[in-house]
């Protein structure tokens, strides 16, 4: 292992991290990988200086310095990146969209802060659209899939379960299951079954809380119509 030289004397350039990462999300942070990308990120976005409030998908895997960073002999690092990815936005640290133009897509990641929350908002409202993307252009908010959601806040899957886990994934929609999750993990149910009654529950008896019926509207409405945008689901 190459020896780091230590940080040279004077004025250096710096990366804001909030302190609420090290007091909450790091102490729950258990894969390397999603640690390394997390805090790449909050670099990126630092070296942009504000010219967009958010990193590409293709922009990280064209990065050949953080691709160093993730590469093992066990996994490559292209798929070490798209996990990691995938755990960061299943921990709600990063915020996904997939915009389309041209007939190709490409996902734009946001920190899950008021900043990212009000750019991705604007975003999916037509409020502007990244340069690279020109116009006309789709944008689909994006959710981590269940077995990454699994696999954080649970455990190991085996493939009985994953076999349980495609058809609800068919079944639920996406902000049902996420939420679902969510509830278990507040009230330290860590347990598939429980997760799951709760889904049968919600699809039996309906969902009668404002924050589910406006997540379902969104996930219904996938396309949203503004400036830049051609289509709109009502």
């Amino acid at each position: 292992m190459k020896g780091f030289l230590g940080f040279p004397g004077g004025k250096q350039p710096y990366t804001p991290v909030p302190d609420l990462f090290f007091s909450e999300l790091l102490p729950e942070i258990d894969h390397l990988a999603e640690l390394k990308v997390t805090l790449y990120i909050f670099y990126l976005l630092t070296q942009q200086k504000g010219q967009r409030p958010c990193v590409s998908g293709d922009e990280l895997a064209d990065d050949e310095q953080l691709l160093a960073g993730l590469s093992s002999p066990a996994v490559s690092a292209a798929e070490a990146l798209r996990d990691a990815l995938e755990r960061a936005v299943a921990r709600r640290t990063l915020l996904r969209v997939t915009a389309e133009a041209d007939g190709s897509e490409r996902d734009w990641y946001f920190v899950n802060s008021e900043k990212g929350r009000q750019a991705l908002d604007d975003l999916l409202a037509g409020k502007w659209v990244p340069a690279e993307l020109g116009k006309p252009v789709r944008v689909q908010a994006q959710r981590p899939n269940i077995f990454v959601l699994y696999e954080q806040h649970i455990g190991p899957l085996t493939p009985f379960l994953a076999e349980q886990l495609g058809e609800a994934e068919d079944t639920y929609p996406a902000p049902w299951i996420e939420d679902a999750f969510r509830e278990a993990v507040e009230l330290n149910k860590r347990s598939w079954r429980y997760i799951q009654r709760i889904l049968e529950r919600w699809q039996a008896e309906g969902r009668t809380d404002e924050t589910s019926r406006q997540g379902d509207e969104r996930d219904r409405r996938r396309y949203i119509e503004g400036k830049y945008a051609d289509i709109i689901e009502h």
